[in-house]
């Protein structure tokens, strides 16, 4: 219908006058054709959705049909308040503020795009492809959002945007400008929304919403989703995002409340700025992105002696980065421990299928606690005298075990790291190297890499032929694709520290080390040199936080041609190691 493909595009009009708006600053005269813009799309909105429900002939889900009756309410009263109520009463009601109707326009957008009939080709672009094109156009679109005038205080360069934009979206940390004194709060909400986009993927928000609305999807946009999320099932790929939405969005708000109730309110301009940074927080370290709004980090005075706001980031940071599967498991098998063990309900379902955690979360978990303890103690005893000198007790503990949660992939800090003795640099980086979890939103080699790796040489120590653990055989399959991705890593970490020492030879060789290991498991920690490159190898960093991101496996299966399976062997010969 005509009438629907208008109204998408007015409504796409209206992200980029929105966009405009937000980014400039505007003459009464501009200000007023803008509102008047938004007052004909949101009409066209509400007019759309109404004639869609009078001529729909399926019927319609509840849950659709409650988002459009909220979303029309809302809309309907904020162009009454904004545009059609007398001035004295304006300041009565708090649906009278701008930002109202830029989340209306945002709503209606999301309305009106998830009625599109999308389609992916395979022909066109496999999944590989798709995964990394997507996090170039977000990558580069968030470059130029930063370059807004509003965005920031003073304005900044294409490269250092770029850098900025990059590290937010592949959820590293890495700065080259102070998030709290160069970016406004606008800059900020676009890094955050940035943060948001790569920690779980554009395409996992734009598939589920089209999905929400139209109810149905194509075999082949399935397929392509499927291998993006590592579903089992291709009829399960719907039902996969919607748990890592619910599971994100749930996580990340119950960590705002948490830490906005952990934070002294003196600290702050007022409840808004407390609401924004504890949301700002709770999504950077769900995410692991390490980004804050404090100028030190939380190496700043009044809040490196806050453990509890510590120990709130921990948990947060810890459960990003144990994979979306992972947690699923965990949920699955807990729900089924109280039912059965703790209240003894045997049948509280007709048919009920016991869950229990499966190899792939027995093995993540065992290796992701070993080497958070493994952290922690060296952390504890390499800084004990050093960086924990001004703390005490328990504080000694919880800056000790952050310093071991940060590294995988988090990025922040709570004590001074040029201050940082030697060994625990080095364990540093060997933690930020193995870094989170599969299907997480952290980086690095992952754990399940790391214990294929260590289990396969004590399998051969034993003179076994092949892994086992658990009474399961780990595949052949697993265990070359475990130590592809470790070569792939080195060599890539290689050859950003050479090439960044011939850029800038005059630094020295640990921290770009440290720095090249922290940009490609996206972490974010650095020893203080990141401002200090040049714009060479900026574009170094900026690379290898791509890759590490999307992974190098990922670009080399996007790039090479996949061969047809044949149905022949050439004879085997034994290749001399050592």
């Amino acid at each position: 219908m005509l009438l629907y493909k208008v109204a998408f595009y007015l409504t796409l009009l209206g992200i980029f006058v929105l966009i405009f708006d937000f980014g400039f600053d505007q003459t009464i005269s501009v200000q007023r054709v803008i509102n008047a813009l938004y007052l004909i799309i949101l009409s066209i909105g509400i007019l759309t959705t109404s004639i869609r429900y009078l001529t729909q002939r399926k019927t319609i889900q509840t849950k659709v049909w409650l988002f459009d009756f909220i979303s029309i309410l809302i809309t309907v009263f904020v162009i009454y308040i904004h545009f059609f109520s007398q001035e004295a009463h304006r300041h009565i009601t708090f649906l009278y503020n701008d930002n109202w109707i830029k989340l209306t326009i945002i709503l209606t957008f999301i309305r009106e795009f998830s009625e599109q009939n999308i389609n992916y080709k395979r022909t066109l672009l496999n999944p590989a492809q798709l995964f990394i094109v997507s996090f170039l156009a977000i990558i580069f679109l968030g470059a130029l959002l930063l370059m807004l005038p509003n965005a920031t205080y003073s304005g900044i360069s294409f490269i250092n945007a770029l850098f900025t934009s990059t590290s937010a979206v592949c959820v590293t940390g890495l700065i080259v400008v102070d998030t709290s004194s160069y970016f406004t709060q606008f800059g900020q909400t676009i890094l955050l929304i940035l943060i948001q986009a790569g920690g779980i993927g554009i395409l996992t928000f734009a598939s589920y919403f089209s999905y929400f609305f139209r109810g149905v999807s194509s075999y082949e946009n399935q397929l392509i989703l499927s291998d993006m999320t590592n579903s089992d099932k291709i009829g399960e790929v719907f039902n996969t995002l919607r748990r890592i939405i619910v599971i994100t969005f749930t996580i990340e708000i119950i960590g705002a409340l948490l830490i906005f109730f952990s934070l002294n309110s003196e600290l702050f301009n007022g409840i808004v700025d407390q609401v924004f940074f504890a949301f700002f927080h709770a999504i950077s370290a769900f995410c692991n992105a390490g980004f804050s709004t404090l100028q030190n980090g939380l190496y700043e005075s009044s809040f490196r002696f806050n453990y509890l706001l510590q120990f709130l980031l921990i948990l947060l940071l810890i459960l990003g980065g144990l994979g979306f599967p992972i947690l699923v498991n965990i949920l699955k098998y807990s729900k089924y421990y109280l039912t059965r063990k703790i209240f003894g309900v045997k049948h509280w379902k007709k048919q009920y299928k016991p869950w229990v955690l499966s190899l792939n979360s027995r093995i993540t978990l065992i290796t992701a606690f070993s080497l958070l303890a493994f952290g922690t103690i060296s952390f504890y005893i390499t800084e004990y005298n050093n960086s924990l000198v001004e703390h005490h007790g328990i504080g000694k503990f919880i800056t000790a075990l952050f310093g071991s949660a940060t590294p995988r992939t988090a990025g922040f800090n709570t004590v001074d790291m040029a201050t940082l003795s030697l060994p625990t640099i080095l364990v540093t980086m060997f933690l930020m190297w193995v870094g989170a979890s599969p299907a997480s939103t952290g980086g690095g080699i992952k754990t399940s890499t790391f214990a294929i790796a260590t289990l396969n040489f004590i399998s051969l120590a034993k003179g076994k032929s092949r892994i086992e653990i658990y009474r399961r055989e780990i595949s052949d399959s697993s265990v070359r694709r475990a130590f592809a991705i470790i070569s792939l890593s080195l060599i890539v970490i290689g050859i950003g520290i050479i090439a960044i020492l011939i850029f800038d030879p005059e630094i020295s060789p640990l921290n770009v080390a440290f720095e090249c290991f922290s940009a490609y498991s996206t972490v974010g920690l650095s020893l203080g040199i990141t401002a200090a490159l040049s714009d060479p190898s900026k574009l170094i960093l900026i690379t290898i936080m791509f890759i590490g991101r999307v992974s190098m496996l990922s670009i080399l299966i996007a790039v090479f041609k996949k061969v047809k399976h044949k149905n022949y062997r050439y004879p085997t010969e034994e290749i001399t190691i050592n």
